[in-house]
Protein backbone atom coordinates (compact mmCIF):
# COMPACT_ATOMS: atom_id res chain seq x y z
CA UNK A 1 0.00 0.00 0.00
CA UNK A 2 1.43 3.36 -0.98
CA UNK A 3 1.03 6.47 1.07
CA UNK A 4 -1.50 8.90 -0.34
CA UNK A 5 -0.09 11.98 -2.04
CA UNK A 6 -1.52 14.32 0.59
CA UNK A 7 -0.05 12.34 3.48
CA UNK A 8 3.34 12.51 1.78
CA UNK A 9 3.06 16.28 1.31
CA UNK A 10 1.98 16.81 4.91
CA UNK A 11 4.75 14.65 6.33
CA UNK A 12 7.32 17.44 5.96
CA UNK A 13 5.06 20.36 6.82
CA UNK A 14 4.95 22.45 9.98
CA UNK A 15 1.70 24.31 10.47
CA UNK A 16 0.72 27.52 12.24
CA UNK A 17 -2.95 28.35 12.72
CA UNK A 18 -4.13 31.18 10.47
CA UNK A 19 -7.01 33.62 10.94
CA UNK A 20 -10.40 33.80 9.21
CA UNK A 21 -11.79 36.11 6.55
CA UNK A 22 -14.97 36.50 4.48
CA UNK A 23 -16.25 33.53 2.47
CA UNK A 24 -18.37 31.54 0.06
CA UNK A 25 -20.79 28.72 0.83
CA UNK A 26 -20.53 25.11 -0.35
CA UNK A 27 -24.03 24.68 -1.76
CA UNK A 28 -22.82 24.62 -5.37
CA UNK A 29 -20.54 21.63 -4.84
CA UNK A 30 -22.06 18.27 -5.73
CA UNK A 31 -21.27 15.02 -3.94
CA UNK A 32 -22.34 11.66 -5.35
CA UNK A 33 -23.63 8.91 -3.09
CA UNK A 34 -21.87 5.62 -2.56
CA UNK A 35 -18.86 4.14 -0.84
CA UNK A 36 -16.47 5.79 -3.33
CA UNK A 37 -17.94 9.27 -3.76
CA UNK A 38 -17.25 11.76 -6.52
CA UNK A 39 -16.98 15.49 -5.80
CA UNK A 40 -17.89 17.94 -8.57
CA UNK A 41 -16.40 21.43 -8.24
CA UNK A 42 -16.66 24.15 -10.89
CA UNK A 43 -13.34 25.60 -12.08
CA UNK A 44 -11.99 28.71 -10.35
CA UNK A 45 -13.78 27.95 -7.08
CA UNK A 46 -12.33 30.01 -4.23
CA UNK A 47 -13.13 30.77 -0.62
CA UNK A 48 -11.65 33.27 1.81
CA UNK A 49 -12.25 31.21 4.95
CA UNK A 50 -12.50 27.56 5.85
CA UNK A 51 -16.11 26.37 5.63
CA UNK A 52 -17.74 23.00 6.23
CA UNK A 53 -21.06 21.34 5.39
CA UNK A 54 -22.27 18.01 6.75
CA UNK A 55 -23.34 15.80 3.85
CA UNK A 56 -24.31 12.81 6.01
CA UNK A 57 -24.66 13.02 9.78
CA UNK A 58 -22.85 10.35 11.78
CA UNK A 59 -23.91 9.00 15.14
CA UNK A 60 -20.52 8.69 16.77
CA UNK A 61 -18.61 10.74 19.30
CA UNK A 62 -17.86 14.39 18.65
CA UNK A 63 -14.33 15.13 17.45
CA UNK A 64 -12.51 17.32 19.98
CA UNK A 65 -9.32 19.33 19.99
CA UNK A 66 -6.36 16.98 20.34
CA UNK A 67 -8.18 13.89 19.03
CA UNK A 68 -6.51 11.61 16.52
CA UNK A 69 -8.94 10.33 13.91
CA UNK A 70 -8.90 8.00 10.93
CA UNK A 71 -10.39 9.52 7.78
CA UNK A 72 -11.03 8.75 4.15
CA UNK A 73 -11.15 11.67 1.76
CA UNK A 74 -11.44 13.02 -1.76
CA UNK A 75 -9.31 16.10 -2.47
CA UNK A 76 -10.13 18.53 -5.31
CA UNK A 77 -8.24 21.57 -6.60
CA UNK A 78 -10.72 24.47 -6.67
CA UNK A 79 -8.84 26.25 -9.46
CA UNK A 80 -8.95 23.33 -11.90
CA UNK A 81 -11.95 21.43 -10.56
CA UNK A 82 -9.82 18.27 -10.77
CA UNK A 83 -9.28 15.65 -8.11
CA UNK A 84 -5.67 15.43 -6.91
CA UNK A 85 -5.90 12.72 -4.27
CA UNK A 86 -8.34 10.03 -3.18
CA UNK A 87 -7.80 7.72 -0.22
CA UNK A 88 -10.92 5.71 -1.09
CA UNK A 89 -9.30 4.55 -4.34
CA UNK A 90 -5.88 4.10 -2.75
CA UNK A 91 -7.43 2.10 0.11
CA UNK A 92 -5.19 4.02 2.49
CA UNK A 93 -7.13 5.94 5.16
CA UNK A 94 -5.25 8.85 6.65
CA UNK A 95 -4.63 9.29 10.38
CA UNK A 96 -4.84 12.91 11.47
CA UNK A 97 -4.19 14.53 14.86
CA UNK A 98 -6.32 17.64 15.31
CA UNK A 99 -3.97 19.66 17.45
CA UNK A 100 -4.55 23.40 17.02
CA UNK A 101 -0.82 24.15 16.99
CA UNK A 102 0.27 21.45 14.54
CA UNK A 103 -2.66 20.41 12.31
CA UNK A 104 -3.32 22.01 8.96
CA UNK A 105 -5.62 24.91 9.96
CA UNK A 106 -8.26 24.04 7.35
CA UNK A 107 -8.49 20.51 8.68
CA UNK A 108 -8.65 21.67 12.29
CA UNK A 109 -11.35 24.27 11.64
CA UNK A 110 -13.39 21.99 9.39
CA UNK A 111 -13.33 18.80 11.45
CA UNK A 112 -13.25 19.68 15.16
CA UNK A 113 -16.84 19.52 16.41
CA UNK A 114 -18.00 17.04 13.76
CA UNK A 115 -19.25 13.57 14.68
CA UNK A 116 -17.52 10.28 13.93
CA UNK A 117 -19.39 8.51 11.14
CA UNK A 118 -20.18 11.78 9.35
CA UNK A 119 -19.39 12.68 5.74
CA UNK A 120 -18.27 16.31 5.69
CA UNK A 121 -17.44 18.71 2.87
CA UNK A 122 -14.71 21.26 3.72
CA UNK A 123 -13.36 24.13 1.62
CA UNK A 124 -9.88 25.32 2.58
CA UNK A 125 -8.48 28.68 1.39
CA UNK A 126 -4.79 28.98 0.56
CA UNK A 127 -3.93 30.66 3.87
CA UNK A 128 -5.35 27.68 5.81
CA UNK A 129 -4.00 25.04 3.45
CA UNK A 130 -1.85 25.07 0.35
CA UNK A 131 0.38 27.96 1.43
CA UNK A 132 1.54 25.82 4.38
CA UNK A 133 2.34 22.67 2.38
CA UNK A 134 6.04 22.55 1.57
CA UNK A 135 5.56 20.24 -1.43
CA UNK A 136 2.24 21.53 -2.79
CA UNK A 137 3.66 21.62 -6.32
CA UNK A 138 3.93 17.82 -6.26
CA UNK A 139 0.12 17.78 -6.01
CA UNK A 140 -0.33 20.22 -8.90
CA UNK A 141 -1.32 22.99 -6.50
CA UNK A 142 -0.41 26.67 -6.80
CA UNK A 143 0.13 29.04 -3.88
CA UNK A 144 -3.31 30.73 -4.08
CA UNK A 145 -5.41 27.61 -4.72
CA UNK A 146 -8.45 26.69 -2.65
CA UNK A 147 -8.69 23.00 -1.80
CA UNK A 148 -12.01 21.17 -1.40
CA UNK A 149 -12.20 17.98 0.64
CA UNK A 150 -14.89 15.41 1.24
CA UNK A 151 -14.09 13.61 4.48
CA UNK A 152 -15.52 10.41 5.90
CA UNK A 153 -14.76 10.44 9.64
CA UNK A 154 -14.13 6.74 10.20
CA UNK A 155 -13.06 6.42 13.83
CA UNK A 156 -11.09 7.87 16.69
CA UNK A 157 -7.61 6.44 17.18
CA UNK A 158 -6.16 5.85 20.67
CA UNK A 159 -3.28 8.15 21.53
CA UNK A 160 -1.30 5.68 23.63
CA UNK A 161 -0.93 1.97 24.30
CA UNK A 162 -3.27 0.16 26.68
CA UNK A 163 -3.37 -3.41 27.89
CA UNK A 164 -1.55 -5.77 30.23
CA UNK A 165 1.77 -4.56 31.65
CA UNK A 166 4.61 -6.98 30.91
CA UNK A 167 7.97 -7.40 32.64
CA UNK A 168 10.77 -5.92 30.56
CA UNK A 169 13.90 -8.03 29.99
CA UNK A 170 16.62 -7.08 32.48
CA UNK A 171 19.05 -6.43 29.63
CA UNK A 172 17.02 -3.53 28.26
CA UNK A 173 17.94 0.04 29.17
CA UNK A 174 15.47 1.48 31.68
CA UNK A 175 12.65 3.48 30.11
CA UNK A 176 11.97 6.80 31.84
CA UNK A 177 8.80 8.88 31.58
CA UNK A 178 7.90 12.57 31.42
CA UNK A 179 5.53 14.45 33.74
CA UNK A 180 2.56 13.27 31.65
CA UNK A 181 3.68 9.63 32.08
CA UNK A 182 4.64 9.36 28.42
CA UNK A 183 7.86 7.61 27.36
CA UNK A 184 10.75 10.09 27.41
CA UNK A 185 14.09 8.29 27.01
CA UNK A 186 16.15 5.25 27.94
CA UNK A 187 18.90 5.07 30.56
CA UNK A 188 21.40 2.21 30.60
CA UNK A 189 21.77 -0.02 33.64
CA UNK A 190 24.54 -2.34 34.83
CA UNK A 191 22.89 -5.18 32.92
CA UNK A 192 22.60 -3.30 29.62
CA UNK A 193 24.90 -4.75 26.93
CA UNK A 194 27.28 -2.23 25.40
CA UNK A 195 26.44 -3.38 21.86
CA UNK A 196 23.43 -4.65 19.91
CA UNK A 197 24.49 -7.99 18.44
CA UNK A 198 21.23 -8.39 16.54
CA UNK A 199 17.92 -6.54 16.29
CA UNK A 200 15.20 -7.60 18.71
CA UNK A 201 11.91 -6.50 20.25
CA UNK A 202 10.23 -6.76 23.64
CA UNK A 203 6.71 -5.98 24.85
CA UNK A 204 6.14 -3.56 27.73
CA UNK A 205 2.34 -3.38 27.36
CA UNK A 206 0.44 -6.18 25.64
CA UNK A 207 -2.48 -4.82 23.62
CA UNK A 208 -5.56 -6.85 22.74
CA UNK A 209 -5.88 -5.81 19.10
CA UNK A 210 -5.11 -7.68 15.91
CA UNK A 211 -1.58 -8.68 15.01
CA UNK A 212 0.32 -6.21 12.84
CA UNK A 213 0.84 -7.56 9.33
CA UNK A 214 4.02 -7.19 7.31
CA UNK A 215 3.96 -4.04 5.19
CA UNK A 216 1.16 -2.42 7.21
CA UNK A 217 0.67 1.32 7.52
CA UNK A 218 0.51 2.12 11.22
CA UNK A 219 -0.51 4.96 13.49
CA UNK A 220 2.15 5.10 16.18
CA UNK A 221 3.59 7.11 19.02
CA UNK A 222 7.31 6.63 19.49
CA UNK A 223 10.63 7.80 20.88
CA UNK A 224 13.83 7.09 18.94
CA UNK A 225 17.22 7.23 20.64
CA UNK A 226 20.81 6.22 19.98
CA UNK A 227 21.51 3.02 21.92
CA UNK A 228 21.79 2.61 24.86
CA UNK A 229 21.30 6.08 26.35
CA UNK A 230 22.42 8.54 23.69
CA UNK A 231 20.61 11.38 21.99
CA UNK A 232 16.84 11.27 21.48
CA UNK A 233 16.72 12.09 17.77
CA UNK A 234 12.98 11.87 17.17
CA UNK A 235 9.69 11.55 19.06
CA UNK A 236 5.99 11.99 18.35
CA UNK A 237 4.57 12.72 21.78
CA UNK A 238 4.81 16.50 21.42
CA UNK A 239 2.69 16.58 18.24
CA UNK A 240 0.58 13.42 18.24
CA UNK A 241 0.54 10.02 16.53
CA UNK A 242 2.21 9.62 13.16
CA UNK A 243 1.31 7.45 10.22
CA UNK A 244 4.21 5.26 9.11
CA UNK A 245 4.51 2.43 6.61
CA UNK A 246 6.59 -0.50 7.80
CA UNK A 247 6.80 -1.99 4.31
CA UNK A 248 10.27 -3.13 3.30
CA UNK A 249 12.09 -0.15 1.82
CA UNK A 250 9.73 2.37 3.45
CA UNK A 251 10.99 1.91 7.01
CA UNK A 252 14.35 0.97 8.49
CA UNK A 253 14.82 -2.82 8.41
CA UNK A 254 14.41 -3.37 12.15
CA UNK A 255 10.94 -1.78 12.06
CA UNK A 256 9.93 -3.82 9.01
CA UNK A 257 11.20 -7.03 10.64
CA UNK A 258 10.50 -6.58 14.36
CA UNK A 259 7.09 -4.89 14.53
CA UNK A 260 4.97 -7.38 12.50
CA UNK A 261 3.36 -9.96 14.75
CA UNK A 262 2.90 -7.65 17.71
CA UNK A 263 -0.67 -6.74 18.59
CA UNK A 264 -2.32 -3.35 18.20
CA UNK A 265 -2.57 -1.52 21.49
CA UNK A 266 0.89 -2.72 22.53
CA UNK A 267 3.94 -0.75 23.63
CA UNK A 268 7.02 -2.36 22.12
CA UNK A 269 10.74 -1.70 22.53
CA UNK A 270 12.71 -2.26 19.32
CA UNK A 271 16.49 -2.46 19.48
CA UNK A 272 18.23 -2.08 16.13
CA UNK A 273 21.70 -3.15 15.12
CA UNK A 274 23.62 -0.62 13.04
CA UNK A 275 22.99 -2.62 9.88
CA UNK A 276 19.24 -2.79 10.57
CA UNK A 277 19.04 0.94 11.38
CA UNK A 278 20.34 3.58 8.95
CA UNK A 279 23.46 1.67 7.97
CA UNK A 280 27.08 2.66 7.44
CA UNK A 281 26.23 5.88 5.56
CA UNK A 282 23.87 7.20 8.25
CA UNK A 283 26.02 10.12 9.39
CA UNK A 284 26.84 11.14 5.82
CA UNK A 285 23.10 11.17 5.06
CA UNK A 286 22.29 13.26 8.14
CA UNK A 287 20.70 10.34 10.00
CA UNK A 288 21.48 8.92 13.46
CA UNK A 289 24.32 6.43 13.23
CA UNK A 290 25.09 3.27 15.13
CA UNK A 291 22.63 1.01 16.95
CA UNK A 292 19.28 2.56 17.87
CA UNK A 293 16.50 1.89 20.36
CA UNK A 294 12.83 2.81 20.02
CA UNK A 295 9.76 2.57 22.21
CA UNK A 296 6.71 2.33 19.95
CA UNK A 297 3.00 2.44 20.80
CA UNK A 298 1.09 0.51 18.10
CA UNK A 299 -2.21 2.36 17.93
CA UNK A 300 -3.93 1.48 14.66
CA UNK A 301 -3.28 -0.12 11.27
CA UNK A 302 -4.56 0.24 7.73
Amino acid sequence: MRRTALVTAMATASFVLAGCGGGTDLDGIEVSKGSTPKVTVEQDYTTEKTESRVVTEGGGDEVADGDTIKINYVAVNGRTGKEFDNSFENETPMTLTLNEKTALPGFYKGLVGQDIGSRVLVSVPAKDGVSLLQSADSLGLEKDDTMVFLFDLVSKVPTEASGKAMKAPASLPKLTYDKDKHPAKFAKTKKTPAKVAKSDSAVLIKGSGEKVAKGATLSVQYVGQQYPDGEVFDQSWATGPRQISIAEGSAIPCWSDQIPGHTLGSRVVVTCSSDDAYGKDAKKNGQPDGPLIFVVDLLDAS
